[in-house]
């Protein structure tokens, strides 16, 4: 289980980031999918993780250092809370540079062993989803993996989230308001970082 974090260090490109030194678990998703909040929510804070108020503003890549235990062993993980991608009010020339700064980072940090792709459930078949899904296949090594997390499920009824399990088998849904999801989440962070993972 995930005890508690804290904030470490934020960085705008791979050559200001901190050495890496526990595995990495790396967040991303479109602007306004709710990162923020579900970090803050398995890390059982909720003021860690800021969440700007407007999508696409915050282009730094925050480290948290997050304590955790398996029965009586504790260990620490590094959570990566990357940038949202799509909307953001900038110049073309900006979002060339955050955009080449993300994607050496994500391919360059071999120390990242999860990708959790955050996906809203309420509109699960956005275009930028699956490109950031098609980008992610392109680069990643055979000892990485990624999931996809649909977030703000409490948005749906049963048969809205039967429909979109069905199609994503592996996926796990979860509901910072309503707190499900979470548990499982978490115990799913925990078994891959072990290597423990039951697949």
């Amino acid at each position: 289980m995930i005890l508690n974090a804290q904030f470490l260090t934020s960085a705008s490109k791979v050559s200001e980031a901190p050495q890496p030194i526990y595995t990495e678990i790396a967040f991303l998703g479109r602007s306004n999918v709710g990162k923020s909040s579900l970090i803050n929510t398995l890390c059982k804070n909720k003021n860690l993780a800021k969440s700007s108020s407007t999508p696409g503003k915050t282009q730094l890549i925050n480290f948290f250092e997050v304590n955790c235990k398996k029965n009586e062993d504790k260990f620490k993980l590094m959570f990566i809370d990357l940038p949202g991608f799509g909307y953001a009010k900038v110049s073309k020339k900006t979002k060339a540079i955050w955009n080449k700064n993300l994607d050496e980072f994500l391919k360059e940090r071999s120390s990242i062993k999860l990708f959790i792709h955050l996906v809203d459930s309420r509109h699960e078949n956005l275009d930028i989803d699956a490109n950031l899904e098609a980008y992610l296949d392109s680069f990643i090594r055979a000892d990485q993996k990624k999931i996809t997390v649909f977030t703000k499920s409490d948005k749906l009824n049963q048969s809205q989230k039967a429909k979109i399990l069905n199609l994503h088998k592996n996926a796990i849904m979860v509901s910072n308001l309503k707190k499900t999801g979470i548990e499982k989440l978490e115990e799913k962070i925990i078994l891959e970082s072990l290597g423990l993972n039951e697949e």
